[in-house]
């Protein structure tokens, strides 16, 4: 069998754009949606490609209304919006720094300003930056990675939970890396281990509240972050070694987002689901 899973190539720009891949992602929603989001409104960090597209168009045809948030990629953003609207549903987006905090309260007031109020959570923003050597991570790289990917997690949520009532569900990207690790991806793998115990110890503060959190730990899935991260030699063998053989595609994660957003997972809080080609862990 070839050892080659995807065309070599390589973006200079984190984290990365979704219309300069190739092939594209899969984003579509695979069935008819059964309103299972009936006017809910669903809030996504880095919505605008990878897996919050796919996740914004897949709540969109389950009746939400979508609020995203992308650092700079409009064109992507854009595609995204078009995308939502086409399945019937309002969408509103927002440019900024994931991590800093004007950028989360401004985001979040214009949510309440635009829909009234806050359903649904997905943290799902990130970047990771390929260093084969721990003294090569830079102070300025360290911040970086941590800056977006927890503290603009607890941000963005901080700031969103006093519009969030009962039966509210708060879903955060973690990694297989929080439970693997990654010899070079050793800043983001820690910030995955971070969100992990963010999710344990968020949800048992909020169960009395009657608000959800829980986990999603993808294993490789073709995103944007992955041509942004890698150099072109790793990323035509990507997601050749889990036991499935392939990256996963953003489809094959969101309708882990759309279980733990709906009543159907009323009875979950705390936990991890694994979209990993069949990595065990945790064993």
């Amino acid at each position: 069998m070839s050892e080659q899973t995807l065309p070599k190539q390589e973006q200079d720009h984190q984290p990365g754009k979704e219309h300069e891949m190739h092939p594209r992602p899969d984003y579509t929603p695979r069935y008819r949606g059964s309103d299972r989001l009936k006017d809910k409104v669903a809030v996504i960090t880095g919505g605008d490609s990878g897996i919050g597209r796919a996740t914004a168009v897949l709540f969109a045809r389950e009746g939400a209304k979508i609020a995203f948030l992308y650092k700079d990629e409009k064109k992507d953003a854009e595609e995204t919006e078009r995308l939502v609207v086409a399945e019937g549903g309002d969408v509103f987006s927002m440019a900024g720094d994931v991590g800093e905090t004007e950028t989360a309260e401004r985001f979040v007031n214009a949510i309440i300003e635009r829909f009234g109020k806050i359903d649904v959570l997905v943290n799902n923003a990130a970047e990771q930056h390929y260093q084969e050597e721990l003294t090569d991570i830079s102070d300025e790289q360290l911040e970086r990675t941590y800056k977006t990917n927890i503290f603009g997690m607890f941000r963005v949520t901080r700031a969103a939970l006093p519009h969030m009532k009962e039966g509210s569900s708060i879903i955060c990207t973690t990694s297989v890396t929080a439970f693997k690790g990654q010899d070079v991806l050793m800043d983001y793998a820690s910030t995955k281990g971070a969100i992990l115990a963010f999710v344990r110890a968020l949800s048992g503060n909020l169960a009395s509240k009657g608000i959800r959190v829980n986990a999603v730990a993808p294993g490789p899935i073709w995103t944007p972050l992955i041509p942004a991260s890698f150099p072109a030699e790793n990323v035509a063998k990507f997601g050749k070694n889990v036991p499935l053989g392939r990256p996963g595609q953003p489809n094959e994660v969101a309708p882990c987002m759309l279980f733990l957003a709906c009543e159907d997972s009323s009875y979950i809080t705390g936990q991890t689901l694994h979209p990993n080609g069949g990595t065990l862990v945790g064993g």
